[in-house]
């Protein structure tokens, strides 16, 4: 039996776009709610190959909407995109998976996805995003927008050369500065934001022409708008206007608060893990090591270092309390 029969069935896609979706890479950003449903998605849908960034761990409180993940994975702390490659794997053994445990920055995006035909947003994290439209927008690869907070959902996609870009069209897009730390979020709302964006992934990949409109709602309101953005276009944007100059490529933040997570990231703390384990071990200070990441308490503020030198501290609230305890630690 062909696997991919009823897809093949389906008049838009038929055997000629499902011979295309075969030879295309796709590139996730965020391995969350949105990141995990569209990969199963395209997995399922025969992508030949998945390129997924994380920068986080499986917890308890993902899983009611994660849905590549188990509380094995949870218990473990296993890092979301090693976790999330053991079940798509499972999906579609053929299908090449690589994953890349690290924040998407600037570096990542041109290091990771050069060679992607389509990226999709799994953040929730509004830089990110102007990072991911700006490198779109530079090496012409198009990129799908989603969102989704309480029981809202929003996605839209952005074709370089075709449509406006994410900055041109934020005077459309939904207000969205909550976060479901806060406010919390329902399955469906993810469910929804997801499909539209997997949608549009279809159609982007099987190279059928399509008119990219915004699309949100509220599904618990069973409330739907689709708004088409064409004419947003500014001839003076940063990014897609007819002088761009890709400011959030030139991004050099250090650090970064994580959306509602009372959680601060240092970027580049040290890439040695041996280094780190004799700092620690010298100041007798207890630590867990794992394949993926070293765990550590200072000043009762849980720590996780990564390889590569990224660095979280848990239980802050602000930047500047970070910086506080990092140098009080490391000098």
């Amino acid at each position: 039996m062909n696997r991919y029969d009823r897809q093949e069935k389906f008049n838009h896609i038929g055997r000629a776009g499902q011979s295309l979706i075969n030879t295309k890479t796709v590139g996730i950003i965020g391995m969350g709610a949105l990141g995990t449903h569209t990969a199963s998605t395209l997995v399922r849908a025969g992508v030949k190959r998945l390129i997924i960034i994380d920068r986080d761990y499986v917890e308890l409180s993902n899983l009611q909407r994660q849905t590549l993940f188990v509380e094995r994975d949870a218990v473990e702390s296993l890092p979301k995109v090693i976790a999330a490659k053991k079940q798509l794997e499972q999906i579609d053994s053929e299908v090449m998976i690589t994953a890349h445990i690290d924040h998407c920055d600037a570096a990542a995006l041109h290091d990771y996805f050069a060679s992607c035909d389509l990226l999709i947003d799994g953040t929730d994290n509004f830089e990110v995003r102007q990072t991911i439209n700006d490198f779109s927008y530079k090496t012409n690869i198009p990129w799908i927008y989603g969102a989704c907070v309480e029981a809202t959902y929003a996605a839209c996609a952005f074709i370089p050369g075709v449509t406006p870009c994410f900055n041109c069209a934020l005077g459309s897009l939904p207000v969205m500065n909550r976060t479901c730390d806060t406010v919390g979020i329902i399955e469906p709302a993810v469910s929804l934001a997801a499909s539209f964006q997997s949608v549009y992934a279809m159609k982007i990949l099987t190279g059928i022409p399509f008119d990219s409109k915004l699309i949100y709602g509220d599904v618990w309101n069973n409330d739907h708008t689709t708004l088409k953005f064409g004419r947003t276009k500014k001839p003076d944007c940063v990014t897609c206007g007819v002088h761009p100059t890709f400011p959030y490529l030139a991004d050099t933040q250090q650090e970064t608060m994580l959306c509602g997570r009372n959680t601060v990231q240092f970027r580049r703390v040290t890439d040695n893990a041996a280094e780190l384990e004799r700092f620690l071990s010298d100041r007798d200070m207890n630590y867990q090591k794992t394949p993926y990441f070293i765990r550590f308490q200072f000043n009762e503020k849980p720590m996780m270092w990564f390889p590569g030198g990224r660095l979280l501290i848990h239980d802050i609230k602000s930047i500047n309390e970070a910086k506080t305890v990092f140098h009080q630690l490391f000098g």
